[in-house]
């Protein structure tokens, strides 16, 4: 759709409209790219009879693209290639605004420093090309100490949308032993066993390190005014020791006490929507349908499978662990203000026209997404008849 048909604006005829907490038969119109009270003359129509009209998804975490950068072990394509691709995967799973969950960590390979250079400058020169609004999640490996300089460089110049504090070690260190699972690491780095191995202890040689590091960060994003998470807490006391620096959101906390001290503390708690489209964590991790159920999840993100975010919603309140209203502000309206992007995540008159449409009986009888407004256009239209 050409600019002129976006600055006319749209209304979206005949559905039932996800607002102010409720969701009810209504119309929502919207003109150069912001959502208006009442009409939109001259506007296009789009025929959403029989859908809903939700808050577009606001995905905190998805690393979902790194197949598209790295489909099997040790076969990469080009990074704007697979850019492009993942982001009709969003689209067309109702994602409007999507940070790359981006590793950078002590091991080289696809999660090396040299490929999240490349990712970011990448994700920077595609701005305005990619339908989603895409942002750089810097997933920082503790234990990377040599690439603190260059990160405190991206905080200082804005160049990422949100930080993120992750230490694998200790399972690195524990999976040592088992082919299967360290296979899988050495393989993504390029090296060879052996030298992999040596890698590991010298890093982890410099543990004591670790913390001030942590700290130092965490003061510069504070100070930028940059989100920060806080990955697979493993206690109470590592979450309120990451309360401390200001890391005010808990990702993925690996046990009921650790999300509940969280929540307790007013903070965010993020689980995997393919936690719950699955039925249950394949890591062993709490079941992110009970933790919603239980008030203890208050954001649910896409993690490694893009269409999981629209189905979750309709899968808690089919099961009875929310209603649907409140778990669709589990991937929009809740992760928006987390991220502190106060204009959108809301059908609200004046904010960003970031909607999703949905069809909650698709042919196969499961959600299907039927179009997705980014900014006021149309990024994706399954059924162009609807336009009139």
């Amino acid at each position: 759709m050409n600019d002129s048909a976006n600055r006319a604006g749209w209304r979206l005829q005949g559905g039932r409209v996800l607002a102010g907490g409720k969701l009810a038969a209504g119309d929502l119109a919207f003109v150069d790219g912001r959502i208006v009270a009442g009409e939109a003359p001259g506007a296009r129509v789009f025929d959403a009879r029989g859908l809903l009209v939700l808050p577009g998804i606001v995905d905190v975490h998805g690393d979902a693209f790194e197949r598209q950068v790295m489909p099997r072990p040790g076969v990469s394509f080009d990074l704007v290639t697979a850019l492009m691709d993942s982001d009709r995967q969003l689209v067309a799973n109702g994602i409007t605004t999507a940070f790359h969950g981006v590793t950078r960590s002590w091991e080289p390979g696809l999660r090396g420093a040299e490929n999240a250079r490349e990712l970011l400058s990448a994700i920077e020169r595609l701005a305005g090309r990619l339908a989603a609004d895409t942002r750089y999640h810097l997933r920082h490996e503790t234990f990377n100490l040599d690439g603190e300089a260059e990160i405190l460089e991206w905080i200082a110049a804005g160049r990422i949308g949100c930080l993120a504090f992750n230490d694998h070690m200790a399972s690195t260190l524990r999976d040592r032993a088992k082919p299967e699972k360290i296979g899988k690491m050495i393989e993504r780095s390029g090296l060879e066993r052996a030298d992999f191995m040596h890698l590991v202890e010298v890093v982890d040689g410099r543990r004591d390190e670790v913390a001030p590091s942590i700290e130092r960060l965490a003061a510069a994003a504070r100070a930028a005014g940059i989100a920060m998470l806080s990955h697979d807490d493993r206690d109470p006391e590592t979450r309120r020791w990451f309360r401390e620096l200001g890391v005010a959101v808990a990702e993925f906390p690996l046990d009921v006490s650790t999300a509940t001290e969280a929540v307790t503390a007013g903070e965010a708690t993020v689980f995997g929507a393919p936690n719950v489209v699955r039925g249950g964590s394949h890591t062993g991790c709490p079941s992110a349908t009970e933790m919603v159920r239980q008030g203890l999840c208050s954001i649910l993100a896409s993690d490694y499978y893009y269409p999981a975010l629209a189905l979750a919603p309709f899968r808690l309140a089919k099961e009875g662990a929310a209603t649907f209203e409140r778990a669709w502000a589990l991937v929009s309206t809740n992760p928006a203000a987390a991220m502190g992007l106060s204009d959108r995540g809301r059908l609200d008159a004046g904010l960003r026209a970031d909607v999703v449409v949905v069809d909650p009986e698709g042919p196969d009888g499961k959600p299907r997404v039927v179009a997705t407004f980014v900014a006021g256009r149309p990024v994706h239209v399954a059924e162009a008849e609807r336009i009139r």
